[in-house]
């Protein structure tokens, strides 16, 4: 009987060893690494799947068209003006047909003209300056209206350009910029070129009033010779 109670305390003593869990630290270090490695690889898929798509969110904002788009108050004050240059009359800026009309206007003064041809050249020459005036005046008065607007088309495009959200838009922004100050230069060359054709047409025919003056003068003094007559001054 003692020897069956051992035996019994025996195996019962090794049945309970066998279900204990035994503790490896070294396992556990090693599957605790792995797992952290595994983490960090999933944190640096995450933050390279953010990076790409913030990179298309910035794509998408650089390829945004600007909403402001003032080219066409632009292409409008530059028809105002060119339209206004074309009004010119008497003597218009065009270079083919300046040389002939200058040669008919101011520099046919010779003596196959008659008295009468050279008043009315006179006149007409008189009538291209005061024209050639009042065109200068309407380009300046175009020109001032302009400022107004370009100031407004100026504000609302510098705006746009600091409110942009991306390239695009700041390069849109920018050329339209570059669009109103082309147009500014327009305004000023076309007051500039009206205003010295205008003196230009004055001075020519202040040269040829005295280029006719002389020929007048010229011709009084070989002319016939004065003859006294009678002159009744009241009737009987």
């Amino acid at each position: 009987m003692a020897a069956g109670a051992i035996a019994v305390a025996v195996a019962l003593s090794s049945s309970s060893a066998s279900a204990l869990i035994v503790f490896d630290p070294r396992n556990y270090a090693e599957n605790l690494l792995s797992a952290s490695r595994a983490l960090e690889q999933i944190n640096n898929q995450i933050t390279s799947l953010h990076n790409e798509a913030q990179m298309l969110i910035n794509q998408a904002k650089n390829l945004t068209s600007l909403p402001t788009s003032l080219l066409g108050q632009i292409e409008g004050n530059f028809s105002q003006m060119k339209s206004l240059l074309g009004e010119a009359n008497k003597l218009a800026y065009s270079v083919q047909d300046i040389e002939s009309q200058f040669n008919s206007i101011y520099q046919q003064l010779g003596s196959d003209l008659s008295s009468q041809q050279l008043v009315d050249g006179a006149r007409q020459r008189w009538q291209t300056s005061v024209s050639a005036f009042e065109h200068s005046l309407k380009a300046g008065a175009v020109a001032v209206d302009n400022i107004e607007g370009t100031q407004q088309q100026t504000s609302s495009l510098v705006g746009a350009s600091q409110s942009a959200v991306g390239v695009l838009q700041a390069t849109q922004a920018g050329n339209q910029l570059l669009a109103v100050q082309a147009k500014q230069f327009a305004d000023l060359t076309a007051m500039l070129a009206a205003q010295g054709r205008a003196e230009a047409l004055d001075q020519a025919s202040k040269a040829a009033a005295q280029e006719q003056a002389r020929e007048q003068f010229s011709r009084f003094m070989t002319g016939s010779s004065y003859s006294p007559s009678a002159v009744k001054m009241f009737h009987d």
